[in-house]
């Protein structure tokens, strides 16, 4: 050790001595050393203060336990654990020894420092903490920073559940065959007692699926005693198995092999590496019977474990037995932990997370949603390709989160090629878990881990310098601050924060819920429409939020697992992938709404990405003066139902109900585009023949006019007219009362603030003329309203379309003799054949009794006479009697005049709609 060194490690036990102070035991620090009394900086928590009862670490060290490679990252890491400690001790004592403890590894990794520098930085360290201790010991007046009351505790939904609620959570127990009940409270300890009478142990009911891979490799169900049995190591042979099987004697190395679970195991990476720098052990806790004194599960002597895991709508109750799947080759087959190979927690963790989610074949996941399940910790999905990525405003919320402990970070990559993976040390499509952060001047790293047990590791640029470079302090610091190659243990690697986000895709956020007071969960079903209309929220589940203080709340959307969505994302081909064959979900919020139904995605305030995890999160910064309505949406989600919860988490209380509709009379009308009747757009001749609807207002009222086809693709139109209820012929713009606006795709919406009492007309139309499809027009009012068909204008009549009409130069008048057998009633249709943007000539058509001097106009069409409109000029419905049609009285006429047109030559078309045969002769020039 260096002859420069003035405390050594001997010596620092020396200045510790036990005596009875006061009737306690005090630890007294030796007065003759004193280099300050500075205390570890708390950080600052926005309000929270945090804390653990984590036991102290011994004042004595083993050396043993720091052999090999990864001595110095161990040993640095114990230190800082147990640095951290020191501001959570719950008393006097535990933060004193807590601060030796801490003291002495930084003086022992002074021998294996590499430069003079690093032994400075070191040797700061320990008095540093040398100091605290001195302060800690010498003050008569201490209190924890941190009691027990301020430990962060999850807030729990205490909101009275309905019925209907309790049935939904009570399907969802059901799950691949298995029931998993809600949680009601821990097990008592006798139900891991041994069974009498020499009975077996617990077995499951049935064995979880394997992969054709797994099978190939399988060895048989075994439990932990049989291949302990086998082991070499006396203590693991004779007793002691809790010891064995649920401590671990060093810094536990989580990998996966065959099991494809990547995110599972990236999950357990990503919590142990938590419980490693001194923010508690969260997923041992989840695991019983559970050795409360030692903080740690146990052994259950009949080889049943009951776990609380969170899913389908609760924490639930999920039991499995301790047989694990062993490999006949030198693979395996469930996770290991490389440092203690016969660590079972781990195990017995992914066996009850696989039991939920269908087996060892498990077909894939993220790790947000794995650590949501086997935590509780709410998941939060960023997308790292994403324009609106501001990456300070990320590093700054996540760094300070991780040095707090409340964040647990896992990364996935996309899609990536042979190629890609080789050059870059990447596996595409796989999860990874985030071991530490760290900022070294302006360079931000992160220390990744690949989950897998002989995994590729990052082959991007170097962050720790071979040799330091004068003038480049950073790189000084970098070299201090990051280990030597040599000590990362095998898949780990530091990356920059811009290569993660240069190469991965997603960042797996998993925040502590006890940074919340308050929380509500509504659980709801949702039948899914077949044909999904993405634009339209006429069927999606919405709630009313009305928050009481200013503040930030956060909303997730949570779907419940199906046991057929497994086989789905097993059969899921290559091309589809398993996300797109499982659908996407997202979440919207509006602020104007007053916390009312929606029906359109238009004039979100927040519009969350369509994500195909089971989760999503909405977090808001919302005011008490609004009211917001919460739309749950969904894109391509194969089931025919699905069951979700939407938890909300807030500092404050929440007044949270279903929005309903603004308006309490609704009624839903179906109709069809068939070819007779799909009339296109306005601009069309045939726009009149689109389905219409009578509307009768018995006084002025709001309405809404909402118009939703089955085909999304379709553009359609809604609109209400001035037209007594009757069917539209033509329509000008003062002929309308509202309309939807452009066209849109899908469906379009018509709101009135006051329609006035009256009789209307709708017409529900496509853009283009022949695309047919079914649609839903629903109408809201304040008042009950009549709503009735309006028929087509060829329902009970016959149709007769006439020779094409030829205007030529300088002919603009053509007439024909109309001849009935008896009493019928009849129109006309006159509809010029000028298509695109030629101009149209100007029309009028009439009925004449007799021609010369001695003719009578029986009727002109239009109040002006002629008329350009595109679904071209009408007659009144007609009575026509044979007398009227007699030849020597004249005769009964139908003219057709133009005026204008295209170069002299228009061609025009004449339909006759009548209740009775009707006869047209030939077309001529007359006298007029």
């Amino acid at each position: 050790m260096d002859q420069e060194q003035k405390v050594n490690i001997e010596s620092i036990s020396s200045y510790f001595r036990i005596r009875d102070f006061h009737g306690k035991i005090a630890v007294v620090f030796h007065l003759g050393l004193r280099v300050g009394c500075r205390r570890l900086p708390v950080l600052p928590t926005a309000g929270i203060r945090r804390g653990a009862n984590v036991p102290a670490l011994s004042t004595t060290t083993d050396d043993s336990s720091y052999a090999g490679h990864e001595r110095i990252e161990k040993m640095e890491a114990d230190a800082q654990a147990a640095a951290l400690r020191v501001d959570k001790s719950l008393t006097q004592d535990e933060a004193l020894n807590n601060a030796v403890a801490a003291a002495e590894l930084y003086m022992k990794l002074v021998n294996f420092a590499s430069s003079d520098r690093e032994k400075v930085r070191l040797r700061k360290k320990c008095q540093d903490l040398l100091s605290i201790a001195e302060q800690i010991k010498h003050n008569a007046q201490w209190t924890p920073v941190v009691t027990k009351s301020y430990v962060l505790k999850a807030p729990v939904s205490t909101r009275h559940i309905s019925k209907r609620e309790e049935i939904i959570l009570l399907e969802g127990s059901k799950l691949h065959g298995y029931i998993f009940p809600p949680w009601k409270s821990d097990p008592e300890d006798s139900i891991f007692n041994e069974l009498p009478n020499g009975q077996s142990c617990y077995t499951d009911s049935a064995d979880l699926k394997l992969s054709d891979c797994q099978k190939e490799n399988f060895g048989g169900w075994k439990r932990p005693r049989e291949t302990l049995e086998k082991s070499p190591d006396s203590q693991a042979r004779f007793g002691q198995h809790d010891e064995v099987l649920m401590a671990s004697n060093d810094t536990i190395d989580l990998v996966q092999d065959i099991t494809t679970d990547c995110s599972v195991v990236a999950s357990l990476c990503a919590g142990t590496a938590r419980a490693l720098k001194g923010h508690g052990h969260l997923l041992p806790s989840v695991l019983h019977p559970f050795d409360k004194l030692k903080g740690r599960p146990r052994v259950s002597n009949n080889g049943k474990y009951v776990l609380r895991l969170n899913f389908n709508g609760c924490l639930r109750r999920v039991t499995i037995d301790d047989r694990l799947p062993t490999s006949s080759t030198t693979r395996c087959l469930h996770v290991l932990d490389r440092n203690n190979p016969h660590l079972l927690w781990p195990a017995l963790l992914e066996k009850a997370y696989l039991k939920v989610r269908g087996g060892y074949d498990f077909p894939g996941s993220n790790s947000g949603t794995d650590l949501w399940v086997l935590t509780g910790w709410i998941p939060e999905q960023i997308f790292l390709q994403s324009d609106d990525l501001q990456l300070e405003t990320l590093w700054s919320r996540i760094f300070k989160s991780f040095g707090f402990g409340d964040i647990m970070i896992t990364l996935g990559t996309g899609s990536l090629s042979r190629k890609e993976e080789t050059e870059l040390g990447l596996a595409g499509e796989h999860d990874y878990a985030i071991l530490d952060m760290k900022e070294v001047g302006q360079q931000r790293l992160l220390l990744v881990k690949n989950p897998w047990c002989d995994g590729m590791v990052w082959k991007g640029s170097v962050l720790v310098p071979e040799e330091p470079s004068s003038g480049q302090s950073w790189a000084e610091d970098l070299k201090i601050a990051l280990p030597t190659k040599s000590a990362v243990s095998p898949g780990r690697f530091w990356m920059s924060l811009e290569d993660v986000v240069q190469h991965f895709e997603s960042l797996y956020l998993n925040w502590n819920p006890g940074l919340f007071k308050h929380r509500q969960d509504h659980h709801f079903s949702w039948e899914i429409p077949e044909k999904g209309n993405p634009g339209s929220f006429i069927h999606n589940p919405q709630y009313s939020l009305k928050p009481s203080k200013e503040g930030t709340i956060w909303v997730l959307l949570s779907r419940y697992f199906a046991t057929s969505e497994h086989d789905i994302a097993l059969n899921a081909t290559p091309i589809s992938g398993t996300s797109n064959a499982l659908g996407f979900t997202s979440l919207y919020v509006f602020s104007s709404t007053s916390g009312q139904r929606v029906y359109l995605s238009d004039d979100a305030l927040h519009r969350g990405a369509f994500v195909d995890s089971p989760q999503t999160l909405a977090r808001l910064e919302v005011t008490p003066n609004t009211t917001y309505t919460i739309v749950s949406a969904q894109h391509g989600l194969p089931l025919p139902k699905y069951s979700f919860t939407l938890s909300f988490f807030s500092r404050d209380p929440l007044t949270i109900t279903s929005a309903v509709d603004g308006l309490p009379h609704f009624t839903s009308h179906s109709g069809s585009w068939t070819s007779r009747t799909a009339g296109g757009n306005a601009g069309a001749a045939t726009y009149p023949l689109n389905p219409q609807f009578s509307i009768s207002i018995p006084t002025t009222t709001p309405l809404i006019l909402l118009l939703e086809t089955t085909d999304p693709e379709l553009a359609v139109h809604v609109k209400i007219v001035y037209s007594n209820g009757s069917r539209v012929s033509s329509i000008t713009a003062k002929d309308i009362l509202g309309s939807s606006g452009d066209y849109r795709r899908g469906c379009a919406l018509s709101s009135l603030p006051a329609a006035e009492k009256g009789k209307y007309t709708i017409v529900c139309s496509t853009f283009e003329a022949g695309q047919t499809g079914t649609f839903t027009l629903r109408v809201g009012s304040r008042i009950p309203c009549t709503i009735l068909p309006v028929p087509a204008e060829t329902a009970g009549r016959l149709s007769i379309r006439l020779p094409i009409l030829v205007f030529q130069s300088p002919t603009d008048r053509l007439l024909a003799p109309l001849t009935v057998p008896r009493l019928t009633k009849l129109l006309l249709v006159v509809r010029s054949l000028t298509r695109g943007s030629q101009s149209r000539p100007l029309l009028k058509v009439s009925f004449e009794r007799g021609q010369g001097p001695n003719k009578r106009v029986l009727y002109v069409s239009g109040e002006d006479g002629f008329s350009d409109a595109p679904m071209g000029v009408r007659s009144r419905d007609m009575d026509v009697s044979p007398e009227m049609c007699d030849a020597g009285r004249g005769g009964l006429w139908i003219v057709v005049e133009r005026l204008g047109g295209r170069n002299g030559v228009d061609e025009v078309e004449v339909e006759v709609l009548s209740d009775g045969k009707v006869g047209v002769g030939l077309w001529g020039v007359g006298g007029g």
